[in-house]
């Protein structure tokens, strides 16, 4: 008997639950088709659904904006004023005084309208918690002004309550950058834990233009702040804003500040050093790093801080500070060891040895000690990877790719593992192995790193579009002689084998990349006319060619700084937008565009 009880009261419960699931698809339904009779304007069919809707469920505040919204563009302005007065009598929402003024203003009755918003404002005089309903009704007619009246009231009666979130939107909406910059920093200040969601909206209204009239208002409004009350989040906004505008060196004194104030970790600074690095200003990186390395306490941040600053004389590749470098390494290495703390440090010591100095045994030494040492698979894959590149280095390309291997077989799938197999595929291009390494791209294209993806479909697409050209494939040989050339250090031969290819194998297709690659190689070594020529080549004779944007993009950039000839920088930004709207460059260079064109920010 309980069985078949327990049984009774499941099928009923089912039987519950499937009605009231059709008596909400009922209504989904009949919902749907009033909003279609709405949205093609038949608004006389919709007020019939919604009247229907509003009988059934009469506290349903969709359906009863949806009536109002019908009879009003029905011109049914009395029906609308009876419906919303009834309504007043039967609810006590003062949102719907709103809904009233708003219907006297559709017919130009502004006094009338006026007198029913102050009601709703006053509202909140007499119970607070009106706020939530009274700035849902004034925000759905976009009556901004009693909106930022009704926020400031509630703030004022009730302190507890912080709207500055929601004013600094509303402000911003209506221009009034003063009052919006001023409330977002309020709500900073009492939520701390918001200042990402404050920084991520002011990027709507900040640009890299120091002398742009925001960004004057705004630093000029921290500073205030600053005088009024020093706290460290000014000293931080600030930072953002220094950064935002790329003036690194500015951004890294109020760093310096909030440090000298809170010394708990240098984190911040060390982020801002890799900015500064990241973006090539080579002098900010390294008098950031220089103070991290003077103050740091712990050996890691130090070492860190020295690796950088290694990495960024290294970077500007002049044969005359080798030896200072060098100097440099074995004095670090001498003074923390070689150990397993230091092994980041070694690889990179390596690679100086093998691909500026040419002493690549010396090198291949240094890395052979390193793996005696307790490291884990992750580290002992760095090192092989390194000496994989200088058996690369050597064209010892058979040994190198035993390296590459190794490390796919010792941590499959990981995301050094997709590095090494590009390597493998990239070594078997330099040797002229053509279809193993497409083979290998084939299956890098799927790779989980977006980076690793593009970059072995950019070489895939490469072989593939100019291995048939030729059945001896010797122009497509004498391009991957070049890349290589340019992967041992040796600029000036990647540049003239390329320059053989342009003068050798001029109807082929390969040419586009030859040129696009030189200009490259030009820019690296400051040749920067003899680079805007080659982009330039590019442009006017590969236009429909996968090539066209990246040159548009990279003459542009050397136009907009190093030339410093911003009108043709701006016509070739606006090329990329006209010309190539699937371009990955398109988002920067819209935002280039705009700057130089002088749009104002929102």
């Amino acid at each position: 008997m309980a069985t078949i009880h327990n049984c009774y009261i499941y099928n009923m419960k089912s039987l519950i639950l499937i009605c009231c699931l059709m008596v909400s698809l009922g209504f989904a339904q009949e919902d749907r088709l009033a909003q279609t009779y709405f949205d093609n304007g038949d608004y006389a069919k919709a007020a019939l659904e919604y009247e229907k809707l509003y009988s059934e469920r009469p506290n349903n505040i969709n359906y009863i904006e949806a009536l109002i919204d019908t009879y009003q563009q029905l011109e049914e302005y009395k029906k609308a004023e009876d419906f919303i007065n009834k309504l007043i009598k039967r609810v006590p929402y003062p949102g719907f005084y709103v809904y009233l003024g708003h219907n006297y203003q559709l017919q130009g009755n502004q006094d009338q309208a006026d007198f029913y918003y102050d009601e709703a404002i006053k509202s909140i005089e007499t119970g607070v918690n009106n706020v939530y309903g009274v700035t849902r009704a004034f925000k759905k007619y976009a009556l901004i002004d009693q909106t930022i009246s009704v926020f400031e009231k509630a703030m004022e009666i009730n302190p507890d309550f912080n709207f500055n979130l929601q004013l600094a939107q509303l402000y911003g909406e209506k221009g009034d950058l003063q009052k919006m910059f001023d409330s977002y920093l309020d709500f900073a200040d009492k939520n701390p834990v918001s200042k990402s969601t404050v920084k991520r909206a002011l990027n709507d209204f900040i640009s890299e233009d120091p002398e742009s009239e925001n960004n004057q208002l705004f630093r000029k409004t921290l500073l205030k702040k600053m005088q009024q009350t020093p706290k460290i989040l000014w000293n931080e906004m600030l930072s953002w804003l220094f950064i935002q505008q790329k003036e690194y060196n500015k951004a890294f004194i109020q760093e310096k500040a909030i440090f000298k104030r809170q010394p708990e970790n240098l984190f911040l600074i060390e982020d801002l050093a890799d900015i500064a690095a990241d973006d090539g200003d080579t002098e900010s990186a390294k008098g950031i790093y220089k103070y991290l390395s003077e103050t740091a306490q712990d050996v890691d941040t130090k070492l860190n801080a020295e690796y950088h600053l290694l990495q960024l004389e290294v970077r500007e590749n002049d044969p005359s500070l080798y030896e200072s470098i060098n100097k440099k390494y074995t004095a670090l290495l001498d003074e923390f060891g070689r150990y397993q703390q230091t092994l980041r440090l070694q690889i990179a010591y390596a690679h100086f040895l093998a691909f500026h100095l040419n002493k690549t045994e010396q090198a291949t030494k240094l890395l052979e000690t390193a793996l005696d040492l307790p490291l884990r698979e992750q580290e002992k894959a760095e090192v092989k990877m390194e000496l994989g590149d200088i058996l690369v280095l050597e064209e010892r390309f058979n040994k190198a790719l035993i390296y590459f291997t190794q490390i796919q077989r010792s941590l499959k799938n990981s995301e050094i593992a997709q590095e090494a197999r590009f390597k493998v595929a990239k070594t078997s291009y330099y040797k002229g192995d053509f279809k193993w390494a497409e083979a290998q791209l084939n299956i890098l294209k799927a790779s989980t790193s977006q980076l690793m993806a593009n970059d072995a479909l950019e070489l895939k697409l490469m072989i593939s579009d100019n291995k048939y050209e030729d059945s001896t494939q010797t122009a497509l040989k004498l391009y991957a002689k070049a890349d290589l050339r340019h992967f041992q250090n040796k600029p000036k031969e990647a540049v003239a084998l390329l320059d053989k290819i342009i003068n050798e194998h001029k109807t082929e297709p390969i040419v586009a990349q030859a040129l696009y690659k030189q200009a490259q190689l030009f820019e690296a070594q400051k040749k920067y006319s003899d680079a805007a020529n080659n982009y330039q080549l590019v442009i006017d004779n590969y236009r429909d060619g996968i090539l066209a944007d990246d040159a548009l993009y990279h003459l542009a950039k050397l136009y907009d700084g190093i030339l410093n000839q911003p009108e043709k920088a701006k016509t070739l930004y606006e090329q990329i937008l006209f010309d190539h709207a699937d371009s990955i460059y398109l988002v920067e260079a819209r935002k280039r565009y705009r700057a130089m064109r002088g749009d104002l920010v929102n």
